[in-house]
């Protein structure tokens, strides 16, 4: 296999690898690709041209699989819950490879556990091996969000009161590395996205919000690393916005990835949601 024409993909959860693989292979490379167990979709590997799965704790496996192949550059995207860290018994059931133990002992020594941490030092440590995170949306610039509405659905005046006053605050938490998104509604925050992510938020603002009518926004943080964590909505946001009682999704324009954009945002407009690049 020709170096220059492999791209690697270390993958999580969800629909977003399956879009980097397309594209990738849209642009003419081979993907090779490691699946970290517990988190990828077993489908992925009918969209890549080379498959193997990887223990999420065990980065010097990666490495290893992805060299084997000519693979210098990579791109890590999809969901890994953060929250099986803070399992009983997780050193047992995360058995970590000495790759681990350095980015967890020694390249976070000094460091706190927050995404940006943590993420930084395994692409740090992927480096030092030979393997070069690259852009995360490289492959999937179309499914970008636009400025402006995207949607038929178009937010009413209150909701525009609310995206003002609450588009400051979620570039705040976004600055401190807590989360990406929060709700709003009345120019009151309802619910800020933490460690449970924003699928599981989105169910705590409808059960703290029983009137309906609020608003949720996502962005990136400020000088966001766009190797990594880059904010995503797709068509589950929307989904869950509809039945927990959400009118409006205002996303970062450039910094937010639409998954199956077009599908998205008609789905928006079949449920009455507006969507809004900010």
């Amino acid at each position: 296999m020709d170096a220059t024409n492999v791209l690697g993909l270390i993958a999580g959860g969800g629909r977003l690898p399956f879009l980097i693989a397309e594209g990738a292979r849209h642009a003419g490379f081979n993907v090779v690709c490691v699946g970290l167990a517990g988190s990828v979709e077993s489908d992925l590997r009918r969209h890549v041209d080379v498959y193997f799965q990887g223990a999420v704790a065990r980065p010097g496996g990666w490495m290893k699989k992805l060299r084997r192949h000519g693979v210098s550059s990579t791109v890590m995207v999809g969901r890994v819950a953060k929250t099986n860290l803070f399992v009983p018994w997780r050193i047992i059931r995360y058995i970590p490879d000495w790759r681990a133990i350095r980015i967890w002992y020694w390249r976070l020594r000094h460091s706190d556990k927050r995404n940006d941490a943590v993420l930084g030092a395994i692409a740090d440590e992927l480096a030092a091996g030979g393997i070069i995170l690259e852009d995360s949306t490289m492959y999937c610039k179309e499914h970008l969000a636009d400025e402006g509405v995207m949607t038929r659905c178009r937010p009413g005046p209150s909701v525009e009161a609310d995206v003002e006053f609450g588009w400051p605050v979620v570039k705040q938490i976004g600055d401190l590395d807590i989360g990406q998104a929060i709700a709003v509604r009345e120019r009151e925050i309802i619910a800020v996205e933490a460690i449970e992510g924003t699928a599981a938020m989105i169910i705590r603002a409808g059960q703290l919000c029983r009137k309906g009518n609020w608003t949720l926004l996502k962005a990136a943080k400020p000088g966001q690393d766009m190797r990594f964590d880059v904010p995503c909505v797709g068509p589950d946001t929307v989904t869950s916005l509809a039945a927990n009682g959400g009118k409006c999704l205002v996303v970062q324009k450039g910094k937010t990835i639409i998954i199956d954009k077009p599908r998205t945002i008609a789905l928006a407009d079949e449920l009455g949601i507006a969507i809004v690049g900010h």
